[in-house]
């Protein structure tokens, strides 16, 4: 993976992590939907570096 595409999933990670967290003071359901986006990012992530390795 290259260093750009990784510091995009990194920083995306942090800022949906950090939504996250700020809005568990508001509403349960926005954390818990940004959470899972947190996740599913993350996995992405992995899914991704994966498919470069292969090819």
């Amino acid at each position: 993976m290259s260093k750009g595409l990784s510091l995009w999933f990194a920083v995306s990670s942090i800022v949906l992590l950090t939504a996250a967290a700020i809005s568990i003071s508001y509403s349960a359901w926005l954390a818990i939907l940004l959470g899972l986006l947190s996740v599913s990012n993350i996995g992405w992530g992995f899914v991704v570096k994966a498919r470069q390795r292969r090819s």
